[in-house]
């Protein structure tokens, strides 16, 4: 008798409404993988296991990763990033997800001094993407979608550096075989960036920054986000569908 296939899910820590799992989502469905999406700013409690997930997904937010006034789930979501990591569940956090796991595991996060990075940005790659399995075949100065005002400051010890900025050092890295952390914003196009830009824009123009044309940016590189970032969501199913 054959036994019915079982699609793997993915435990999705969604910090607040608005960023949601986006074009990163749309990959890992497309590529066999069922989302379990947690709501935790809406009630929802942050489960205390990863039974029954094959892998986490740690999104974006507005909240610093150490404010657990504003996010108290926030001790939860690093127990899990531990567990996962312990365990070597396929682990990807996102923006405030990449400053979560470098926080928890022993890095540092600190609030930018310049004020926030936004709109698009080339990364550079770093020695050790050349054989990474996720971030391999990005190539070097590909766009990178930037909407943060804290920003990793040092690396957990043992992460390995996989891509920097030229503003910003840190823009992905991993730690043990297979999870993988970043300060960008891969799961976005356009129309969520101008989303945030209605909403935070104000302040980013008060720092200094451009809203508008960080918007602007997204949308004129929206063909080469959508390849590239398509592609490494890809590529993270497919550590997930291995480690099963």
């Amino acid at each position: 008798m054959t036994r019915p296939q079982v699609t793997p899910r993915i435990l999705t820590i969604q910090h607040e409404d608005g960023t949601g799992p986006g074009l990163v989502g749309r990959a890992l469905e497309e590529s066999g993988l069922a989302l379990h999406t947690v709501h935790p700013w809406a009630g929802e409690p942050v489960p205390t296991t990863l039974a029954d997930h094959a892998g986490l997904l740690v999104l974006g937010g507005a909240a610093n990763c150490e404010d657990e006034r504003a996010a108290p789930w926030l001790p939860a979501v690093r127990a899990l990033v531990h567990r996962a990591v312990d365990e070597a569940v396929p682990l990807f956090g996102i923006c405030l997800g990449g400053q979560i796991m470098a926080h928890a595991l022993g890095g540092r996060v600190v609030v930018r001094d310049r004020g926030p990075e936004v709109g698009v940005v080339p990364v550079r790659r770093l020695p050790a993407a050349a054989d990474d399995p996720v971030f391999g075949a990005v190539p070097d100065g590909a766009p990178a979608a930037q909407w943060h005002w804290d920003e990793i400051g040092e690396l957990p010890p043992g992460a390995v550096p996989l891509l920097g900025g030229d503003d910003c050092p840190h823009q992905a890295f991993r730690i043990g075989p297979r999870a993988w952390g970043v300060q960008f914003h891969p799961e976005v196009l356009g129309d969520a960036v101008a989303e945030w830009s209605a909403s935070d824009g104000p302040a980013v123009a008060r720092a200094g920054g451009d809203p508008d044309a960080a918007v602007a940016s997204v949308r004129a590189a929206e063909p080469a986000l959508r390849a590239t970032w398509t592609q490494a969501a890809r590529a993270w199913a497919d550590v997930v569908h291995a480690a099963g």
